[in-house]
């Protein structure tokens, strides 16, 4: 018999609906009874509501994550003949959202003790076709961002997060998102702040980014509709923007409780049979991933699925090993040593605030006896 009767799987966005459904429901019933189902009221409301959970002025809500950080590169005039520097152990979309500004991805390794981008290799990667740094808060946990801030300032460059996986991760204190020149948001059903579809959020301090934004997101119109750039459409839609504004009001909590799973599995797990990156000092990680390293990965997938436990692999294919956008990278002459050790031995438990602590500890015990 396996452990569990019903499936358990890393990220369960059919839980955090059930957690939250009759609110929902009542807001999806407002929005199709209202004239604006794209854009509109709540779209606004939403805007203005994480951009205050933000302290930050503005929130520029487009169709996806990868959208938003599209967007803000082309709206500080990032294009072909470029360069963003990042890393290569991401989501594919941190890589694609480069590309398809047609400026080119400048892959460098990530630091072996958080997994986010190290700062000792970005300058290094310096040249005169640079214009910005693209930190990825990866599983939520902040990258060094005095480190990378500093030598953006040295070299005149813009500073790009993205915060995909770490809406509410905070550094030194400070929300990530608003520490470089703008934050870059996911809200994929499986995020911490997540919608029932897709949707995308860019967080800025510069009214200029922000308004260029509005405009490439709606064929680079102006407020008369004149189109003033070349530009397609990513529009935040109304029912999209409702549901978030729902989850937003329990953002908070849920943060506390995937720190909480957290705290479980870190006082569970047996450390001397795995790895795990580490929350640095100045850093509260958001966990919107819970990560740990074996170098017998494929093996625990496999033992675990008979328990009806089902594992992700974040991420088995670093971003340039994927042969369609080789000619968007450039890669570093020292290699990528820690990514490529990574993409061989990283393996994300279940995480996701409704996940009881029972089942936690009956998690461990499978995969402490493995």
């Amino acid at each position: 018999m396996p452990i569990f009767e019903e499936n358990i799987y890393f990220g369960s966005p059919v839980e955090q609906f059930k957690a939250h459904s009759d609110e929902i429901l009542g807001v999806i019933h407002d929005v199709c009874f209202s004239p604006f189902h794209i854009l509109g009221p709540k779209v606004n409301a939403f805007e203005d509501d994480f951009a205050q959970w933000h302290d930050s002025p503005y929130c520029v809500g487009v169709g996806s994550g990868t959208d938003a950080l599209t967007l803000t590169m082309k709206a500080m005039g990032i294009g072909k003949g470029d360069e963003v520097i990042t890393v290569s152990h991401t989501a594919l979309a941190t890589v694609a959202s480069i590309a398809l500004t047609g400026a080119k991805a400048v892959l460098v390794d990530i630091d072996k003790e958080t997994c986010t981008i190290s700062p000792k290799k970005i300058e290094t990667a310096i040249t005169t076709n640079t214009k910005a740094i693209m930190p990825v808060h990866l599983y939520g946990f902040p990258c060094d961002m005095d480190a990378i801030n500093a030598i953006a300032q040295k070299h005149n460059l813009y500073v790009i997060e993205d915060c995909a996986q770490a809406h509410g991760a905070k550094y030194k204190g400070q929300k990530v998102g608003t520490i470089g020149d703008a934050g870059c948001f996911s809200f994929y059903p499986t995020k911490n702040l997540g919608a029932i579809g897709d949707g995308g959020g860019v967080i800025t301090k510069h009214a200029d980014i922000a308004q260029k934004i509005r405009q490439l997101r709606q064929y680079g119109w102006n407020d008369e509709r004149i189109g003033e750039y070349a530009s397609g459409v990513s529009r935040l839609d109304a029912l999209q923007a409702a549901v978030l504004s729902v989850k937003l009001k329990h953002l908070d909590n849920d943060i506390a409780k995937r720190r909480t799973i957290a705290a479980e599995y870190d006082r569970l797990i047996d450390w001397s049979k795995f790895d795990r990156p580490k929350e640095s000092e100045n850093c509260k990680a958001a966990y919107h991933l819970y990560v740990i390293m074996s170098p017998r990965r494929n093996g625990l997938i496999e033992a675990m699925k008979k328990e009806n436990v089902f594992l992700g692999v974040h991420y088995e294919h670093s971003a340039h090993k994927n042969p369609g956008y080789k000619e968007y990278i450039k890669l570093p002459d020292d290699g990528l040593t820690v990514t490529e050790h990574m993409s061989n031995v990283v393996v994300s438990l279940p995480m996701y605030p409704e996940l009881e602590l029972s089942k936690v500890a009956k998690i461990t015990e499978f995969l402490n006896e493995f």
